[in-house]
Order: structure tokens, then sequence, then C-alpha cells
């Protein structure tokens, strides 16, 4: 803590520089202790905070934030500092506001009468032109939990809510539930917000509109239906916690709306139960009341969209993943999941207790999904006990009779642990194994009686234990074991395991006639000493011997109950006035005496050795009501499979058409676009279509059509939404191409709406360039029409691409057009109206050679490599594509790898790897970075940082690497090459000229 405090000390005297003698720093200077003033039990301990935060200097003032907000993650308490930090919330300083609004966030809960005073400062800020304000403003507002201004707090969220920052209507959705949990009555207005959230397209928004939606009315499945496809399209691209949100939601949707995957097996299984003797006539009636299972298209879009994440890095995402599946997909295709959670055992402890109490449930069910991955649950020595037990469960329900002589072999060596938890699991385990699998119950009963002379008594007591519960199936065969237990009963201590050797003895005292009455002489001796447990067995013990053998144990008996009578436990007491009363017979017995012995010496059930976790199925998997074994507050049942499908229409979206309105500039080409129609349909069509409304106008909105159209690969789209794209396509082509046009538009109908643009633009090009030999006057008709589709398309794109829930103000029509939209989807390649005349291509050859980067000497046993792959660089088309692979190569993890301090020639320019966590031992990791040489071989200078160390290391590239991979034709290489000879010409002219002039 001293050492921790002085470098904090010698940071804020260095960013303070001079100033900081003006306001009284030496408040924060070190005790003689090595203690740090400002968090010691001193009245004054922020008084040059309250003076720096008072100073007219934005500098002062950001430190103070600094270390105010530095006090609050340390756990500190810094509300005192409320009134001097809301005086700034209204400073220019971006960086300033920024902090301030962080502290805020903080205390605003818990200073409310000042936050109130404050209220009219963050309203004004909702307004600011910085989306990062308005979205800190909002959360402030949202953190104030006073009822009086709830009518505020409603109206900034239905404004934010409309903000064309999708960060703002993310913390707007997140003010929903914060409103919603102060007052509940506010709920109708807020699921109108929350309705109007869910068709945001943004992936910023939608795990956060989802969470309140779960929050708020998760019974309002209707708000699903529309935005369902969009959602599966959007989720692979969501925030990892959005993502998890969102699956367990449509888990529950899926459950509610789509048919049982199960079905066709358990139909399979009926089908092969039929009796022989059923007629044709009730066969021919099954059969047509049960239709064969089709999976609904929307379903397998769930599964198919969702499956892409079991390769996420958040475990919380796979793990949603496998519930899902676990829950929706088919049993055939559960299995993949298996691997992917496997996986997951490399990960933190806590990570594995959950991801193997899962596993567990799972392989109750189904044993072949892990049986490849058995290696993999082995138990090892650095394991917490926790983990150790769940492995070991799931050890236990993957065995059968193909590898249970390998697990018995690896319970060998669990036995002799040194965790006695962990050992007495294991023996238990091997009873398990011992009972589900018969084959091997006399080896596992010899292994546990070998176990009785172990010097453990621990390992001794829980064998005797499970002994007995396996002796209860088999007892007429295991004499013998019931007189060697009896023999060890003066050894063992344990009262669980004393008690079982009684119970055992007394169950079968017929089998072990003159062993059972002196092993009762000699717990009688010793009956005062016991614990309540054993006493009780000692009293069930001597009653069977008194009904079974009167002569020699009749006065044990009687000395035991008058002993046992004056027990301090009343539990012994009761028991023993109860077995007196009806074993020994007098004139106050009653009819019961008469059935002593049907009453003890019944034959008792053997006892069925289960898991732990076989109940635990009711449960979702993946929830804490799973982990607990017990339903938690705020679990949501797990819906049950629907016994008739749903109508699958109102997952449908209706195409709404753009108003005409909102594209003002546009007014006449719209025009000719009629005119055209005019002239292509009929009368009667006209007519159809004028009864239609706005249902037959062209285009399409892409608000509600992207979600629809990509995620309905497998479905089939509406007619309505088919006759208008032919419709659009016949109108925005030429005539002499119309056949052409038509059958592409069909071929494309059903393809996503990405596929259907680039697809009316090739067309679109291809009729330009048939059209070149025609006169000019069609070539102007063809312009005309390509700028009339362009311009709708352009209004949908824009749409489509910027993150804007509405936009009411026209759209200027841009000159080249076609080039702006293609320039979406085909960013980073340069647009222009000739063909390229040289194309990238992928290398022939790409060496192997790695270069050193960092040597596993000299960085402290982290190595690292470089080479050249020769691909185009993801991050920049200027920039060489360079590939590390890092080596661990101590026997030590290293944590944060990442690039530090770069030393740049002027120019160049560097893209970082992202930042390695943790690099395990032995382990290697392969990450790609790029770097922009311009041009030269200049080495890129840079520090390769870990959590402890800066190395300074250096990329050289050689000539060839910076080459790019071209093809091109004969014809345009000696265009580029006389284009280079007039280039070398002119440079020689220059040099003579200047060699003149200075001669």
């Amino acid at each position: 803590m001293a050492s921790n405090s002085v470098s904090y000390n010698d940071q804020a005297e260095r960013g303070l520089g001079s100033e900081s003698t003006e306001l009284g720093q030496e408040a924060t200077a070190v005790t003689a202790g090595g203690g740090f003033r400002l968090f010691s039990a001193d009245y004054k301990k922020n008084e040059d905070l309250h003076e720096m935060l008072e100073s007219n200097k934005d500098a002062l003032k950001l430190e103070a934030m600094k270390r105010i907000v530095g006090m609050i993650a340390k756990g500190k308490n810094a509300s005192e500092l409320f009134p001097a930090v809301v005086k700034n919330v209204a400073s220019k300083n971006i960086e300033l506001k920024k902090l301030v609004y962080v502290y805020l966030v903080r205390y605003a809960e818990e200073q409310q009468d000042l936050a109130l005073l404050s209220i009219s400062t963050f309203q004004r800020a909702l307004k600011d032109p910085n989306q990062l304000i308005r979205a800190s403003a909002l959360r402030v507002l949202s953190s104030i939990r006073v009822s009086i201004i709830v009518p505020i707090m409603m109206l900034s969220i239905k404004e934010a809510a409309s903000d064309l920052s999708p960060y703002v209507r993310k913390t707007a959705a997140h003010a929903i539930q914060k409103l919603y949990s102060l007052d509940a009555e506010q709920k109708e207005p807020l699921v109108e917000i929350i309705e109007k959230l869910l068709k945001d397209k943004s992936t910023l928004v939608a795990g956060s509109v989802v969470m309140s939606f779960e929050e708020v009315c998760p019974e309002r499945i209707d708000l699903i239906h529309k935005n369902y496809r969009k959602l599966c399209n959007l989720l692979v691209d969501v925030e990892e916690w959005g993502q998890v949100v969102i699956i367990n939601m449509l888990t529950r949707y899926a459950r509610t709306q789509f048919l049982s995957p199960w079905k066709e097996e358990e139909l399979l299984d009926e089908k092969n139960e039929k009796t022989f003797y059923d007629s044709d006539e009730d066969q021919n009636r099954s059969s047509v009341a049960k239709k064969p299972y089709i999976m609904d298209p929307d379903h397998r879009l769930l599964l198919r969209n969702t499956r892409p994440l079991l390769q996420s890095r958040n475990a919380a995402v796979v793990m949603g993943v496998a519930q899902l599946y676990w829950h929706l997909a088919p049993k055939s295709e559960v299995n993949i999941v298996a691997k992917s959670l496997v996986r997951l055992l490399r990960s933190h402890r806590e990570v594995q207790y959950i991801v193997l109490q899962n596993i567990a449930t799972m392989t109750i069910q189904r044993k072949g999904m892990f049986e490849p991955y058995l290696k993999s649950f082995y138990v090892r020595s650095t394991d917490p006990t926790q983990i150790k037990i769940l492995k070991l469960e799931i050890l236990t329900n993957l065995t059968s009779e193909t590898n249970i002589s390998v697990v018995l072999r690896e319970f060998q060596t669990y036995v002799k642990s040194q965790d006695k938890q962990f050992a007495a699991a294991t023996i238990q385990a091997i009873g398990r194994c011992a009972t589900n699998i018969s084959e091997v119950t006399d080896t596992c009963l010899n292994g546990l009686v070998y176990l009785l002379s172990n010097r453990d008594e621990n390992v001794v007591a829980e064998s005797v234990v499970v002994i007995k519960k396996l002796l209860q199936t088999q007892p007429s065969q295991h004499s013998e074991i019931i007189k060697h237990m009896a023999k060890l009963l003066g050894n063992i201590t344990v009262p669980m395991a004393r008690a079982s050797i009684l119970w055992l003895i007394g169950e079968y005292c017929e089998r072990v006639p003159k062993i059972a009455p002196d092993v009762l002489r000699k717990v009688a001796k010793s009956f005062t000493n016991e614990e309540e447990i054993v006493k009780l067995q000692i009293l069930n013990l001597g009653a069977k011997l008194y009904l079974t053998n009167p002569k020699q144990t009749k006065l044990l008996m009687q000395y035991i109950l008058n002993v046992a009578k004056y027990d301090q436990n009343y539990d012994i007491r009761d028991r023993t006035r109860f077995i007196k009363q009806l074993i020994v017979p007098n004139e106050k017995s009653g009819a019961l005496s008469k059935y002593a012995k049907k009453i003890f010496l019944v034959q008792k059930p053997a006892p069925v050795l289960e898991s732990p976790f076989k109940d635990r199925d009711r449960f979702q998997l993946s929830t804490l009501s799973h982990t607990l074994n017990t339903k938690a507050s705020g679990y949501l049942e797990l819906p049950d499979w629907p016994q008739t499908a749903p109508d699958p229409s109102v997952r449908n979206v209706e195409v709404v058409q753009p108003v005409k309105e909102q594209v003002a500039p546009l007014g006449k080409l719209k025009v000719k676009k009629d005119n055209l129609r005019d002239k292509f349909y009929s009368d009667s069509e006209e007519q159809e279509e004028s009864n239609k409304g706005s249902e037959s106008s062209s285009g399409s909105d892409s608000k509600s059509e992207d979600s629809s159209s990509s995620s309905s690969e497998e479905s089939s789209d509406s007619e309505s939404e088919k006759e208008e794209k032919n419709k659009d396509s016949e109108n925005s082509d030429s005539e002499n191409n119309q056949a052409n046009s038509k059958s592409k538009k069909l071929s494309s109908a059903t393809s996503s709406d990405s596929e259907e643009s680039s697809s009316e633009d090739s067309s679109e090009s291809e009729s330009e360039s048939d059209s070149e030999p025609d006169s000019r006057v069609k070539q102007k008709k063809e312009e005309k029409n390509t700028v009339v589709k362009a311009a709708v398309k352009q209004e949908v794109s824009l749409l489509d691409l910027v993150d804007f829930s509405e936009v009411s103000t026209p759209v200027a029509l841009p000159k080249p057009v076609l080039a702006s939209r293609l320039a979406t989807d085909l960013e980073g390649l340069s647009l222009s109206s000739t063909t390229p005349i040289i194309d990238v291509t992928t290398p022939v050859f790409v060496p192997s050679k790695s270069y050193t980067l960092l040597h596993r000497m000299s960085g402290k046993g982290l190595g690292a490599e470089y080479h050249f792959p020769r691909q185009p660089c993801i991050y920049n088309t200027k920039m060489v594509s360079v590939q590390i692979t890092l080596t661990n190569s101590s026997d030590k993890e290293i944590r944060n790898i990442q690039v530090g301090e770069r030393k740049l020639a002027s120019g160049m320019q560097m893209h970082d790897f992202y930042k390695i966590e943790c690099l395990e031992p032995g382990m290697s990791k392969t990450v790609s970075m790029g770097v922009d040489f311009c041009d030269s071989t200049q080495a890129a200078n840079f520090q390769l940082c870990t959590l402890n160390d800066h190395f300074s290391v250096s990329v050289q590239p050689p000539v060839g690497e910076l080459l790019l991979p071209v093809t091109t034709s004969e014809k345009d290489f000696k265009k580029e090459q006389a284009c280079l000879c007039a280039f070398h010409h002119f440079c020689n002219d220059s040099l003579k000229i200047l060699l003149q002039m200075e001669m």
C-alpha cells in the first residue's frame, strides 16, 4: 500500500506541476508511515480537492476529478464532495464533464436533494451535440430515485429513444428498467417505447432493449413476432452480453411458437410399438391423424444463426447457445455443443464450476454427447474440491460397459487423495458404478472391502456406508462381509460408519446368529458415550434380537431400555418408550404388539444410488435456479411445446412504402415513373392498383424489409412482396431489355436485401453495356430509368446504413447515385466509370520463413516471431499484413501482452493487434497487425509490453513484401510500361536541365 501511495502521489505532483503549490498540494504528501493522507481519517483530507474543484483552471479541476474517480474505484467514500462536483456539471470542458457525470451516476441516488437542484442542467445536457454527454445526462437523470421527476424521466426517455445516436438510444433502453423499478404504473408508455426500440436496426441497441423487454413485459410475446427474424440476423454482431440476453429470450419465444423437434422420434417409437393385430383401418386413421414433422423455417433460422456463436470467446455466450440447442434443437443436432463446452473447461475456476454443473445435467439424459471427451474430465491435482466432485459426477454418469475398467482405474488413484471430501465422494461414485453396471458389482464390492483396512478412518467409514447399500441388493451372498465388518466395529469411530454396521447386523441377524448378540453386548457397555445416530441403531438392533433370539438378549435389551429411558436426547427417550411398549408385552400393550415382528423384520427395499443432478433438468440450463437447484426470484419457467403449430404468418413483416413528402427533390422523377407505368399496364390493372392504395407503390422500405427478406432464405416471401419486386424491375429497365431484367429479378426475389441490390446493379450495368451500339435516344432513356431506380434505392440505402430511427428531412439526390450506393458495399475499392486495368490476385507462392521479433531469452520467457502472409490487410489497403506468433516458454502465465510505445518514421502507420489477456505456459497464439511502411524498407520500431515488462522490437520488411500481386493483360501492361518510360524520360530531362544550370 505504501508503494502504491508513493507512485500515485508522484503522478499527481507531475500532473499539477507548479500549480500544485498554489493550492496546498502538501495535503497529498506522503506521511512518515507511508500512508496516503487522502485516504486517512484526517478531517481535512479533501480540503485540497475542494479548492481544486473551485479553481478557475480546467487542468486543476480535471486532475481533481481524476483523483475522485480513483477514490471511487478503490471503494472510498467521496459523497461529501458532491456539492463541489455538481457545480462543474455545466463546464465546457468535455473531458471534465464526462468525469463529473461518472461521479454523479455513482452518488445521484444518495444525494437526491442536491441532484434535484441541477436537474435543469441535466435537461439542457440532453440537447448537447456530444452523444456521450447526452447519454451521461440521461443516465444521471434515471439514477435519481425520486418519484417527483418521473414525468421528466419519461419525457427524456421518449426523446432519447428517437435520438440519432445509437449509443443514446442504448442508454434510453437502460433507463427504461430504472424507471419501471421506480414506478411500475408507467408500464404502458414504457412498453410503447420498447416496441419502438425493438424495431431499431442498430446492433448496439438490440441487446439493451431486449433486456428491458425481459424486465418490463416478458409476457408480451407479440412484440417479438415482427422483430424475430431481424434479431436472429443481428445476433452475431451484437455485443457479447447482449447476445446472452437475446439468446435466452429467443429460447423462451421458440418454445411457445414452434412444434417440438423431438416429435418425429416419439412418432417413430410409437410406430414400432404397434401391435401385430392392429387392423388396416386403425393404421390408416393413425397415418391420417399424425402428419410428419417439418421444422419451421424460422426455427431453423434461429439454430443456424446461433451456431457460429459456439466459437465465441465469452463463456456465457457459449453456454447460452448450448442451452438453446439443448432445449430447442433436434436430438441428432445437440451433439455439436459438446466440443465447445469442453473447451470452456480451460477457463477460470468459476466458469468451470458452472459449465461442469450443466454438463453433469446433460450427461444424465445423453451419455453419448460427452463420451468421446472422457479424458477431459479426469481430475487434476490442482483442481479445487468442488470441481473435483463435479468431474467425478460426470465420470460416473459416463460409465458404461466399454469404459468401466478405465474409469475404475482412475478412481483407484482418487481414493488415495489427501482431500478427504473428494476421497469420500470417490467411494460413493464406485458404489454407484457397482449398482449401475451389474458386471462389475462384485469387483467394486471386493475393492471396497479392501479399503476397510485403510489407515484413513474417513475412507473406511465411507466404504462401510457404501458397502451397506450394496449388500442390500444381494445379502444372501455376502454374509462373510457382514462378519468382517462386525469385527471392525471396535476400531471404527466415525458415527455414520458405526451406525451402518449395526444396521446391517440387525437387518441380517438371522444370517449371523452367533455374532449379533456379542455385538449387542459390546455396544451396550458404551451406550452412554455413543452419538445419537449410533444409539438409535443400538435400540433397533436390540429390538430385532429380542424378537428373534430372546434367550440371549432379553436381559441386555432390558438394560439398554433402562439406560436409554433417561437419555438427554428426547428422540432417544421417545424411541425407547415406543420400542418397550411394542416388543415387551404387558397389560397396557395394545394390539400392535402382535405385529412387532412384521414391523421390525420386514424386508426393506434396496436403496437406489442416484445422481444429485437427476432432478435439476426441471430448471433451464445456465440459470441461477439450475445452479442452486431451487427456484430463484425472477426465474421464468421454460414453456412447454405447443400441441398445435401457431400461425407463422405473424412473423411476416409488411412492406411499408416510403412517404412521398419525405423525398421532395424526387417528385419529378416519380411522375416520370408513373407515366412509364401508365404506358405499361392496362386500365384494369390500374384500377386494381388504385384499390390497393399504398401497397402497390414501387420500392421497398428498408426499415421493415431488411430483416424480413434477409432472414427468410429458406422461408418463402409473401406474394405481395414478389409482385412488387417484379413490377419494380419492369419499370426500372428499358423496354428492349424487359425479358432479361425480369428473369434476373425473379431469380433474386428470395435472396437477401444486399444480394438483391447487387444483382440489380449488375443487371443495370449489363443493360447499359448491351445498349452501346443502339441510338443515343435509347441510351438516354436507360440512363433516366437507372437514375429513377437508383434514386429510390438511394433512399433505402440511407435508411438501411445510417442508424437513424426516423428521417424527416428530404434526401437530396447526388449526381453519381450508383457509385455512392456501391461504395457502401465495396468500401475501400476505387470506383470509376471505366473498368480497372489491374486486378489484385492471390499470391502464387507464400514463403514460410519467419523472422525473430523477440528472443525468449531477452523476453524473459516470451518469444515472438513474425512473417508476411502476403494477404490483403483487413485494417487498411495501404498496410502490409504481418502475423506475429507469441510463445510462452516460461513456467508462469504472461498477462496483458500488447503494443506499447511506437517509434515510427514520418508517414508510417501501424494498426496494433488486440491485447492478449493471458498466455498460459507452453502455449502459443498468433495475432495479426498491419503496418504502412510508406513504400520503404525502414523498420517499424515499437515496444512489446506485458504486465510487468517492456521490450523494444522492430519489424523489418523485405523489398518483395511491399509489392502487391496483380494480374493484367498484355495490352494494359504495355500501356503502364509506356507511362513509366515517359516518367523516366521526364526525370532524365529534368536532371540535364539542373546540371546545365549549375554549370
